[in-house]
């Protein structure tokens, strides 16, 4: 049996558990956007809501924990996209179809699909620069245009907002379409926007970052809706200041250049 399946016996043997642990949140997150899909067809807007939220959770874990293990790999790297177009492009778009967008009909269903393309532009675009650089340029601490995680939170904003205080036009459709017209513009732009992954954690800073990030998480369980649109609030506010932080900011969270090795 081990002479005619030698491949399988060597993958038993050879592959480690923890290398299909990045993967297996990747399509935890991807199933978690599909289950938002689910939620919205049925009306439940804030469980979909929640779900996306929790996708953008996982997409922000497994990558990091890909790093850290030093697991990095093109199939990882392919895979995070699909899962990201889910989870981040078509159930958020779904999702405010189905809450304000189908009474504008036909024009609402377009900009729907125009934030699906602009999401899956903006991931073949990030997927083809990561490709051509490879490892001759040093990670920079931007993105190029609105990531998908944070474009899918913002077009969410006038949902979220409306949780807490019920005004007719938060769910205008006109409204909401110009809304995420905008985003689906600033997805596939050059601007440069904020990145967390060339950001570090002095450790003299540790305590207090872990006590922000407590209490961030602390306001998310007391008050969800009003922390995570005070989020996406600053986030927004912050796009004109993605590519150059603060002088403070930037000195003491992004790490100084190392010298070639």
């Amino acid at each position: 049996m081990r002479k005619r399946f030698p491949r399988i016996a060597a993958l038993h043997r050879d592959v480690p558990f923890g290398k299909f642990i990045p993967n297996a949140l990747t399509l935890l997150g991807l199933c978690t956007g599909a289950t938002a899909i689910r939620f919205a067809l049925s009306g439940h807007w804030q469980a979909a809501v929640i779900a996306i939220v929790a996708a953008a959770v996982l997409d922000a874990m497994d990558g990091r924990i890909a790093r850290l293990l030093g697991l990095e790999s093109k199939f990882g790297a392919q895979l995070d996209s699909l899962a990201d177009l889910v989870s981040f492009g078509i159930a958020p778009s779904v999702l405010v179809y189905m809450w304000t967008l189908y009474h504008s009909g036909g024009a609402g269903w377009t900009i729907a699909m125009v934030f699906c393309a602009c999401c899956a532009i903006r991931l073949a675009r990030f997927n083809t620069q990561a490709s051509e650089d490879g490892e001759e340029h040093a990670p920079t601490s931007y993105f190029s245009g609105v990531p998908a995680p944070a474009a899918a939170c913002l077009i969410l904003l006038p949902m979220l907002l409306s949780f807490q205080a019920p005004v007719a036009f938060l769910r205008d459709p006109f409204f909401n379409g110009g809304w995420m017209a905008l985003i689906s513009v600033l997805m596939v732009s050059r601007l440069p926007t904020l990145s967390l992954k060339n950001l570090y954690v002095p450790r003299h800073l540790a305590a207090p970052v872990i006590a922000v990030v407590a209490g961030l998480v602390l306001c998310i369980v007391v008050w969800p809706w009003a922390t995570l649109s005070a989020a996406a609030l600053i986030y927004f506010g912050a796009l004109p200041f993605g590519s150059r932080p603060p002088g403070p900011i930037r000195q003491s969270f992004t790490r100084p250049p190392q010298p070639p090795v």
